[in-house]
């Protein structure tokens, strides 16, 4: 099996001159290994991406310390369910005028390293005309892509689902890459109550496995992302049995796919108690656990852990980042949030011109606040209630 980190590079960060749009495709330096045993037989081995020092700088510009990724990435329908929650319709102009209250945040830069985009919104550009992925990067953000198709029900499974947008995924990196994306997302997600099933855990692996491949060879940083959900009963020690489980299978098939470990990032889930479970776990123990599951399954050479808040209240998911950042560890532990820093920013909105001003200070709290979990340092001190409250929804669909 190839090794992971044949790269030999060195710790050198994405300057913003290497992300932006137009920039051409790279000529492949080094990407192919051959062996040739003593018998007839030969075998070649695909070991590195013709990418491969960039996709490792733009990983390690991602994961830079004190910072974390906004994930904006919602599709069109669920940001209509967002726009639907102020009481706004769901049409091209509002989606707009939101991202765009979102990406022109002023400073907002210090605390976030990378924005998750939808389609959209990568080929869009804010309400005054400048192109969105150019305000990115001036802001020093890394512009990325969600490339998956969405979930649809896995045949054979205990009511299980599968990732699709495997199909033309390759043209549609390459072209995401020219537009000024540097890294993906695909998310794909594990039921707890469902299972899960083995047949579920598997096609879970595989399909992250082959778009992180895919998206290495186009020069996107691929985010490996297999959401296990809240939903359920259960208690925190049968969601860490799920989720060994879940990441051994995973990153023994990125291994088998030749994935570079260095140029990849992590989006887990934290690992707690289900949602609807009576005992609560308290943020040490919810970092015990997440930090013995990241020891246990995820090689050292992984440069970013960005956890997602998966319907964690704004507070919840920082104290609980805080705490995994109390005691060194070999990743940047940090964060992938959308609810989690949208949430209060969006409410504060309301669609209003007027309350612009008033949203961005909103998001600038939440994205300072996440910094400083990941750095250690956050306290809790001054949240406020709207902060505070959770915002899971059982069988929720994205």
């Amino acid at each position: 099996m190839a090794s992971a980190s044949l790269l030999k590079s060195s710790p050198t960060v994405l300057d913003k001159s290497e992300f932006v749009k137009g920039q051409s495709l790279r000529q492949p330096s080094v990407s192919v290994v051959r062996c040739h045993p003593t018998n007839a037989t030969s075998l070649s081995v695909r070991a590195a991406s013709s990418y491969a020092d960039e996709l490792v700088k733009t990983a390690k510009t991602v994961a830079s310390p004190g910072r974390g990724i906004l994930a904006m990435d919602e599709s069109n329908a669920t940001c209509g369910k967002r726009l639907a929650s102020i009481g706004l319709e769901n049409t091209e102009a509002n989606r707009q005028a939101y991202r765009t209250l979102l990406v022109t945040a002023p400073g907002l830069g210090e605390y976030i390293s990378g924005a998750i985009l939808f389609e959209e919104t990568l080929y869009q550009s804010t309400v005054d005309g400048r192109k969105i992925v150019d305000v990115l990067v001036e802001q020093n953000i890394v512009p990325g892509i969600k490339v998956d198709k969405g979930l649809v029900p896995l045949a054979g499974s205990n009511d299980e689902s599968w990732c699709q947008g495997l199909d033309g995924l390759a043209s549609r990196t390459a072209a995401y890459y020219q537009q000024g994306a540097r890294f993906a997302k695909w998310r794909t997600v594990v039921s707890i109550p469902n299972g899960p099933s083995a047949l579920a855990v598997k096609e879970a692996a595989w399909g992250l496995a082959r778009y992180a491949a895919i998206s290495q060879d186009s020069g996107l940083v691929p985010i490996v992302e297999p959401e296990i959900l809240l939903d359920g009963e259960h208690g925190i020690d049968r969601t860490f049995e799920v989720a060994q489980k879940v990441w051994a299978e995973v990153f023994f098939y990125l291994a088998e796919n030749n994935v570079m470990f260095e140029g990849i990032l992590l989006k887990p889930s934290m690992v707690t108690p289900g949602a609807e479970c009576k005992d609560r776990a308290t943020p040490q123990q919810v970092a015990d656990y997440t930090l013995r599951l990241l020891q246990r399954r995820i090689p050292p050479a992984v440069p970013g852990i960005m956890f997602l808040s998966g319907g964690q209240s704004e507070v919840e998911a920082t104290l609980n980042l805080n705490a995994m950042n109390q005691a060194p560890n070999p990743w940047h532990v940090s964060f992938s949030y959308a609810r989690a820093l949208q949430n209060t920013c969006l409410k504060t909105w309301g669609g209003q011109t007027e309350n612009v001003k008033a949203a961005q200070d909103a998001l600038l709290t939440r994205a300072k606040a996440n910094s400083l979990a990941q750095l250690g340092k956050y306290t809790g001190e001054g949240e406020s209630d709207e902060a505070k409250q959770g915002m899971f929804v059982k069988g929720y669909v994205y």
